[in-house]
């Protein structure tokens, strides 16, 4: 991989106006930097240091010095070594993006990148387009297609479990650029409202963005702070993008499709006939398949979901429209649906009586709660409703109200517990959830440890659906700064699942 001076990176910076002024010689400007980081504990020789975040600290720069950095750079205030070859900019996320892009030599250039933003399902219709183009690869005698999701990530070197929607610009640089290495050619991600607002994505053009849906949602301090911030953060994605697929079917879609206008091809799905990608003649068949018919310009065919949730044909409709753009043959989207999985999506499970039916899935949001609910009313209309969740600590705090209101109205108990409480405490969390349960005079427990609460839900609550959401297959719970290893939401219902079996003596 090529490298470049600490002059070329500050002559970048200078062509997209983030520059305000540097102090370097010559001998430092012509310098080849072998390393850009924000990170000072991983700072070696000609490392270009980025002073950023929230929790920065001018003794963070004083390490990274000490451990070999030849230059950094930083927002006016943050310029604590004027002595030291640095560079000034205007916006340091921007100019952490653009930095990145340099140091991996745009590499977002060199493969087709699709991107995904919405409310809910970003990451199933992530797994769908995935499943769709690995098929398609197949036939070409390519590699199978990468990943940047919540759920998981794959570059084609590392596979590992994602901590974040949309990683840090840097990291993000460098699993495309691991992917590019690998010779893959599509790459698909999930764009959060955050990625766009803080330009993890900047400098990225996607070859095709999809725009889901839209509700209210990471509203915080220290995210959104109204409706409007995280919707105009969302609609930021048509910026750069070449062909936008949009959903008709969901709130605000009007807005949506005007935004779109700026790509230079925009495609539409929905249940609407007047949708490029039109779906119809829904219907769940057996206990976890939905087949639907989708008319595209080039065929009107039967399409089969062996993932339950009929939601979930909101997503299928996304990634027909991306592979309809790509002109993927219609067998290869079939056969790519049919098998398509996202882990801790939908998962169900089930006693063996029939008693007791489980559902896993990562629902953590107004929107996806909504629809969890109608899927689930719709086919399972003899059962019970139990529902198992709670709320992340430090950010999101609107969901306590939406998701407590909504689990007051739709489900018979809620068992609410641990999800990732972070700086707050779990107990406080669950409290502020059971207000909005009991103004709809629903019904709750708090159970702090999520395995127990999982358990209790399973054994306490005969002929119901289980439904356990936030973690999906998550292997790990955020309690204050540290991740604490744990079972996953999937390893706990077959647990007591098969403890429940045992209480009635089931073989």
């Amino acid at each position: 991989m090529e490298k470049y001076k600490l002059k070329d990176y500050i002559e970048k910076l200078q062509e997209h106006n983030l520059l305000i002024e540097y102090n370097a010689n010559s001998g430092v400007l012509n310098t080849l930097i072998d390393k850009v980081s924000y990170n000072s504990k991983e700072v070696s020789k000609n490392t270009l240091f980025v002073c950023k975040g929230l929790k920065y600290k001018p003794e963070y720069l004083d390490s990274a010095i000490n451990l070999g950095a030849i230059a950094y750079i930083a927002e006016e205030n943050n310029v604590t070594r004027k002595d030291f070859p640095h560079i000034i900019v205007n916006n340091i996320q921007q100019a952490l993006a653009l930095v990145s892009c340099i140091f991996y030599n745009f590499p977002a250039e060199k493969i087709n990148m699709i991107g995904i933003t919405g409310t809910k399902g970003k990451s199933t219709t992530a797994y769908y387009i995935k499943s769709i183009l690995d098929n398609y690869m197949i036939d070409l005698h390519e590699k199978d297609t990468a990943i940047i999701s919540s759920i998981d990530t794959y570059d084609g070197i590392i596979k590992k479990e994602s901590l974040l929607t949309s990683p840090e610009s840097l990291e993000l640089q460098y699993h495309i650029r691991n992917a590019v290495n690998s010779d893959i050619k599509n790459l698909v991600m999930e764009v959060s409202s955050q990625a766009l607002k803080l330009s993890r994505v900047g400098n990225i053009i996607y070859d095709i963005c999809a725009f889901l849906n839209i509700s209210e949602d990471h509203i915080s301090s220290i995210e959104h702070p109204n409706f409007e911030d995280y919707f105009n953060s969302k609609l930021k994605i048509f910026d750069q993008a070449k062909t936008a697929v949009v959903n008709l079917d969901c709130d605000y879609s009007d807005i949506i499709l005007k935004a779109a206008q700026k790509c230079n091809n925009v495609i539409t799905f929905g249940t609407s006939p007047s949708a490029n990608v039109y779906g119809y003649n829904i219907k769940k068949e057996g206990h976890n398949n939905i087949k639907f018919r989708v008319k595209t310009p080039y065929f009107d065919e039967d399409m089969l979901l062996t993932m339950p949730g009929l939601f979930n044909v909101e997503n299928a409709l996304a990634a027909i429209a991306i592979a309809v753009s790509m002109n993927i043959p219609y067998k290869n989207i079939f056969d790519g649906l049919k098998v398509a999985r996202a882990s801790g999506r939908m998962e169900s499970h089930s006693s063996k009586d029939g008693s007791i039916i489980v559902i896993v899935d990562y629902a953590h949001n107004k929107l996806s709660f909504e629809k969890l609910y109608k899927s689930t009313k719709q086919e399972y209309p003899d059962k019970k409703i139990v529902t198992v969740f709670g709320c992340p600590g430090g950010k999101a705090q609107i969901r306590r109200r939406d998701l407590g209101t909504l689990a007051g109205i739709n489900s018979d108990i809620s068992y609410l517990t641990a999800e990732d409480p972070g700086p707050e405490d779990t107990v406080s969390i669950c409290e502020e959830i059971s207000n909005y349960i009991k103004k709809e005079h629903g019904k709750y427990k708090i159970v702090e440890d999520r395995g127990e609460a999982i358990k209790k839900a399973i054994l306490e609550n005969p002929n119901s659906v289980v439904l356990i959401t936030g973690k999906g297959n998550e292997t790990r719970q955020k309690y204050g700064t540290k991740y604490v290893k744990c079972l996953t939401d999937t390893q706990y219902a077959e647990k007591y699942l098969k403890e429940y079996e045992k209480t009635l003596k089931i073989e």
